[in-house]
């Protein structure tokens, strides 16, 4: 087994070679389709991305928010021909490219990145269950709480970012599973407390956490 202790890999993916390439994305522009090949794995350097699932019927639905450190599209390495998702950049973002069969050498070879990427997993599987526990048991308002909380990155290692991108009340919407009348209801009623400012963007602060926590 290759031990490169030197082997770094957020130098990894900050870098161009042969099997990885990086691409400028504008906002609303989209990485890749609902039932594209599934072919490679996806970084984002900066930016943030939404993944969104339409049925059968045509509704669509957000599932996810992802901003920078994040990776998508790994669903490939697990047999998934197809996406099952679409994903489009909701602000302007720098995304690495990495083909499957490069991504699965690297897991082989390289310890330290298998232990990073496995630490993704891991985590988004965390949050896939917390997002679980939270549509079954929590209100609307918490919801849109703890989304607000976790756009922010509060629980992330890091210092949070208190002001984030601008996301619509659609968005925030359907990733909560409520209308837009009721999130705008909310947000009113959280800036009205103290919770939430406008100012450029939107300033969360610490004291959201409230919401999530009251029973």
């Amino acid at each position: 087994m290759n031990t490169n202790l030197s082997f770094d890999p957020k130098i990894f993916l900050a870098t161009v070679e042969t099997g990885r390439t990086i691409t400028e994305y504008k906002k609303k522009k989209r990485v890749f389709s609902q039932g594209d090949v599934a072919d490679a794995v996806f970084y984002i350097q900066k930016g943030r991305v939404k993944l969104t699932v339409v049925s059968r019927r045509g509704k669509e639905a957000v599932v996810a928010i992802l901003g920078a450190n994040d990776f998508f599209g790994e669903g490939c390495l697990a047999g998934q021909s197809c996406r099952m998702a679409t994903a489009t950049a909701i602000s302007d973002s720098s995304i690495m490219r990495v083909n499957k069969a490069y991504v699965m050498s690297v897991l082989h070879e390289e310890p330290a990145f298998a232990e990073f990427f496995l630490r993704h997993v891991l985590s988004r599987n965390i949050r896939i269950e917390e997002d679980l526990v939270d549509q079954l048991f929590n209100s609307s308002e918490k919801r849109l709480a703890r989304v607000l909380l976790l756009l922010a990155n509060f629980g992330k290692e890091g210092t949070p970012e208190l002001i984030i991108p601008k996301v619509s009340q659609e968005i925030l919407a359907e990733m909560v599973g409520t209308t837009r009348s009721r999130v705008s209801f909310f947000m009113n009623r959280f800036r009205k407390l103290g919770f939430i400012e406008y100012n450029g963007g939107l300033k969360i602060k610490s004291s959201l956490l409230d919401v999530v926590l009251h029973d």
